[in-house]
Order: C-alpha cells, then structure tokens, then sequence
C-alpha cells in the first residue's frame, strides 16, 4: 500500500496539528479546549471550520459513528515533520542537509542546545 502524498498544512493548520497530535482522537470540542490553554482568544467556531477545512484536504481523518465527531491526525507528527523537512531542505538548500545543519548551528542554537548536539554527535546518551 502506497502513502498518499498529504498537502503541506498552512500555519494556522500545523498549529491545529500540534494540539491534536498529543490528544490523538478528539472531538472539536476537546481540541478547541486544548488550544484555548496557549491562545485563550480562539474561537470554538474557529476551530471546528479550520477542522473541516482540515479534513476535506486529508490532513484529517473524522470518524461520524458518534453524534459528536471524532477527528485524528491522517499522520503521525514525526512523518509530518519529515516530510516538510525534506521539502525544506529541497528547497531552500538545494538538496545539501549539510548546508541546512550548517545554516541552523550557525545562529538558532543555544549554547546549551548546541553542547547537546556534540553529545549526539559523540554517540554519547543525553
């Protein structure tokens, strides 16, 4: 069986994905609950449109068995994160996961971050 290939999620929607992704299966209701606890302001109704949106483009799977519907991830979060990795190092760095490695230590690492990576890289167990 062959993945089929998903839309990159907008902001709003990857935003959606790292609430839904730690709940697993959840009504809109327990998402929007979820998402009030970073963004106090976000409507119930917003949250059930942008799941719908979600849904028709596959980024979600809806089970209807229930009177309240029950939505999930169509993919796990690592797969996600995978996929618009690869897609970034495409196309921002020519295909180089080197140059994108070299591009991300060069200014977004803390000292603290980047003396976790020598550890990784040493074969050494944080």
């Amino acid at each position: 069986m062959t993945k089929k290939t998903l839309p990159k999620p907008t902001a709003s929607e990857l935003n959606l994905l790292r609430v839904l992704w730690p709940l697993g299966a959840a009504t809109v209701k327990q998402v929007h609950e979820a998402a009030q606890k970073d963004k106090p302001e976000i409507a119930y109704a917003s949250v059930l449109r942008l799941m719908q949106i979600m849904h028709g483009k596959g980024l979600l799977i809806r089970d209807e068995s229930e009177r309240s519907h029950v939505y999930a991830p169509a993919q796990a979060q690592d797969d996600m994160r995978t996929n618009l990795l690869k897609e970034l190092i495409h196309k921002a760095f020519s295909g180089s996961g080197k140059e994108l490695v070299m591009a991300a230590l060069s200014d977004h690492v803390t000292k603290k971050e980047r003396e976790e990576i020598q550890k990784f890289l040493h074969g050494e167990k944080s």
